[in-house]
């Protein structure tokens, strides 16, 4: 793995918080299917994210694949791009919350959301 990947790597385990059973658990919710836009299936860009974040968090390094980088790339700048734009009130009941969780970010776990 080079460098470049090694930074794709280690930011994206920065970024994503949660565990993979929390992210499974967290996609059955109609929380979590209630936003995001649609890919043209009817799910989600960003629960369709979830779903791979999953797939790649249960992936050893060794064995990830070309496509499961590019993914953990375009995770890491979808997660910065929205935290940058965390709202002014209510963040624990809110659609950017619950987005950023799709893609495997609880802000919570880093801020008081109360």
């Amino acid at each position: 793995m080079d460098i470049k990947k090694d930074e794709v790597y280690d930011e994206f385990y920065d970024l994503v918080n949660m565990t993979p059973s929390e992210l499974e658990d967290w996609l059955e919710t109609d929380k979590s299917k209630s936003v995001g836009s649609d890919s043209g299936d009817g799910e989600s860009v960003g629960h369709k994210s979830g779903r791979k974040i999953v797939d790649i968090k249960n992936t050893k390094k060794a064995d990830l694949t070309e496509s499961q980088l590019e993914h953990m790339n375009k995770v890491v700048g979808y997660i910065k791009r929205h935290k940058a734009q965390t709202p002014d009130s209510n963040i624990k009941e809110s659609n950017w919350r619950y987005s950023l969780k799709n893609w495997g970010h609880d802000p919570c776990k880093q801020m008081d959301c109360n």
